[in-house]
């Protein structure tokens, strides 16, 4: 569900082809750091227009998916 999201974003600030971001992929293997892991959020926040407060560690694009859909519930 929310994997268009953080695909788009992640292409803005890397460049690569949001085809290639997968649930499974880490944002390492992507080019994304610790920083830009928080100021993804903080994009991710004004998209969905809710406060996602990262209160745990996310490696993958779907543990962020699955800390989405949580705080979402």
């Amino acid at each position: 569900m929310y994997l268009k999201d953080i695909a788009e974003i992640i292409a803005d600030r890397t460049g690569c082809d949001p085809e290639r971001v997968k649930p499974e992929s880490s944002f390492t293997e992507l080019g994304i750091d610790s920083l830009d892991t928080v100021e993804m959020v903080m994009s991710l926040e004004d998209r969905l227009d809710m406060e996602l407060e990262l209160d745990r560690p996310v490696r993958t694009v779907g543990e962020l998916i699955a800390f989405i859909a949580e705080k979402a519930s």
